[in-house]
């Protein structure tokens, strides 16, 4: 029996006032579908996903949701007008036996309901958007980026979140780790055309350079067809008066066709300038000691910085990461200790909040108002690395064309800010990167670029980021801080600090349980086991996961007892009622997944 598609696009085009977004696309969204959805920055992924929740209209074509099927998208800039205080936002349109998902939802995602309104900033607003968005838990979740503003703890309760929902969900994000762990087929959109592969982001990049193959060989058999029918074209015109006029048809007609095809766009001309080399050792700090009010960040503190150090730091939201970088950069004074750093020494700093960019100016004086890139006497110029280039020219080389140059940055969607702000940063000389959350909003190319511009770049880096892969392929040393001052060194990336951190004992008081839920003992860490990284991680959340469907079954239970319920409220009463069965059976399923995980590390 075919399924009742959850959402379904017609031939669907979108212009905005120059070049087709889309183009008579049309792709379907099914029931339990778990789809990555990529493409380049720029290409329209957050665009399309506004056209699926209908939030931009199409010039052309169909928007059509399943029966009965409710569509829901976490807003990037969610519009709380009217509401007070976060947890007010996020509870919005929820009935009472319901309001305990906020809360939920509040403690994995790490925003305070009762924050009010007008004092939140933009990363917990959007939080605010995601827990509101999970707690609604529609059949269809549009997630643009869920993981920005989240740290590494957040992050993991929304993979649990999402993996043991009965949702469909349609998922963008730079974290290459939750793709892999949470999609089972990709949608790429590529100049304006949806492909989709039913295998999750891992096979992502194979399957893409497969297609590119295939084009590229069709498009040299074109051209090849091309040049031997124009030889033949001129050849004949000496052998015969009247030329097969058939012949010439098609050429023409070859012609067009290589005329109308999208070529496609290459990859950022990104490069990091590195100035003289530095002194051998770069930052050396001692006993360090800094507090804000009564909040410890970092607590007699050491850390020796060599050249050519990738120093990551990494830690929860709020526990003082980027103040412990201004401390290193002597930004910001210790309390006590003290902060050397080594001779030469020439930083440049790429900031979470890319507070150098102003959303009201143009690209265009973006570059040439910066004084560092000024050059005297010539308005469409700005010095790169000591050499003077034409704006548009270097523009192009972050893969900015001529009609946004002179746009406003605010047009620019987040990943062609970021690109923005590296291309202010790359045209200085620099043996000192400082890179505060430098992955939100890239596309996995120019990630992938960025990771290899760093690899090659002769000087040092200090890097903040919660993205884990990123992490694993750049950090040689991970800076762990724990809170409460805590900040403990790793060799490494994020894996290797995993691997290395001493494990919190769990006994069976540690584990509430009820019924039959299992009761956890933790592993040494050296025990062997036939566990991946990724296994280990969901075995020791596991108990938790549970205690959490337990107490969520108690409530929809002690919900359903009120007496009067079923014939007052009975929409209330049959929404409780399915969100206890589907609780019950996120509960067997995740007591399921323990057992055969607890024997899998027991062999």
């Amino acid at each position: 029996m075919a399924r009742i598609p959850l959402l379904q696009i017609n031939d669907v085009s979108l212009t905005f006032g120059g070049d087709p977004v889309f183009d008579g696309l049309s792709l379907v969204v099914q029931p339990g579908d778990r789809l990555a959805l990529v493409g380049r920055n720029g290409s329209g992924k957050s665009t399309l996903m506004k056209v699926m929740a209908g939030l931009v209209e199409a010039d052309r074509g169909e928007v059509v949701s399943g029966p009965g099927v409710q569509v829901g998208y976490m807003e990037q800039e969610p519009d709380m007008t009217g509401f007070s205080t976060l947890g007010d936002y996020a509870s919005s349109g929820l009935d009472a036996g319901e309001l305990y998902r906020v809360e939920r939802a509040g403690e994995g995602l790490k925003f305070d309901p009762a924050r009010a309104v007008e004092t939140a900033s933009g990363g917990e607003r959007r939080r605010a958007s995601l827990a509101k968005l999970m707690a609604e838990a529609p059949e269809l979740m549009l997630l643009d980026e869920p993981t920005n503003h989240l740290d590494i703890e957040a992050i993991s309760w929304l993979e649990s979140e999402l993996k043991t929902t009965r949702a469909g969900f349609v998922l963008i994000s730079h974290d290459r780790a939750f793709l892999r762990e949470l999609t089972r087929a990709t949608l790429w959109i590529d100049r304006g055309v949806a492909r989709r592969n039913e295998q999750g982001f891992e096979h992502f990049e194979a399957w893409r350079d497969k297609l590119w193959d295939e084009e590229d060989t069709a498009r040299h058999k074109l051209n090849r067809k091309i040049k031997s029918e124009a030889r033949w074209a001129v050849e004949g015109i000496s052998a015969r008066r009247k030329r097969n006029q058939g012949r010439v048809r098609a050429l023409q007609e070859l012609r067009a066709e290589r005329a109308s095809q999208i070529s496609r766009q290459g990859a950022a001309a990104m490069d990091f300038a590195t100035a003289p080399k530095s002194g051998k050792k770069v930052i050396e700090a001692i006993s360090v000691n800094k507090s804000y009010d009564s909040k410890k960040i970092l607590t007699d503190f050491s850390l020796t910085v060599q050249r050519g150090d990738r120093v990551a730091f990494v830690g929860p939201n709020g526990v003082g990461k980027t103040t412990a970088i201004k401390v290193l950069m002597q930004e910001e004074n210790p309390d006590s200790g003290t902060v050397k750093h080594g001779t030469n020494l020439s930083s440049v700093v790429f900031d979470q909040a890319r507070a150098q960019l102003d959303g009201e100016m143009s690209l265009w004086d973006s570059l040439t108002g910066d004084p560092d890139m000024r050059v005297s006497g010539k308005a469409d110029q700005i010095m790169v690395r000591g050499m003077p280039r034409h704006v548009i020219g270097y523009l192009k080389e972050f893969l900015f064309d001529e009609g946004q140059a002179r746009g406003p940055v605010k047009a620019l969607s987040g990943g062609e800010k970021a690109r923005l702000l590296l291309a202010k940063l790359m045209a200085r000389e620099s043996n000192l990167l400082v890179l505060d959350e430098p992955t939100n909003d890239l596309d996995v190319e120019s990630l992938d670029l960025l990771q290899e511009l760093l690899d090659s770049y002769e000087g040092t880096v200090l890097l903040v980021s919660h993205d884990r892969d990123f992490l694993d392929r750049v950090a040689t040393m991970t800076v762990a801080m724990e809170g409460d001052g805590k900040a403990t060194v790793y060799a490494g990336g994020w894996t290797d600090y995993q691997r290395q951190k001493p494990k919190t004992p769990k006994t069976d008081s540690n584990v509430k349980s009820k019924g039959n839920s299992p009761k956890v003992k933790q592993a040494k860490a050296d025990d062997p086991s036939g566990l991946s990284f990724t296994e280990k991680h969901r075995l020791e959340e596991l108990p938790s996961v549970i205690e959490r469907f337990e107490a969520e079954i108690a409530k929809l239970e002690e919900f359903l007892m009120q007496p009067d319920l079923f014939t007052e409220e009975p929409l209330k009463f049959q929404k409780a009622t399915d969100a206890l069965v589907e609780r019950h059976s996120a509960l067997q399923a995740a007591e399921e997944e323990w057992l055969t995980l607890e024997e899998k590390a027991a062999r």
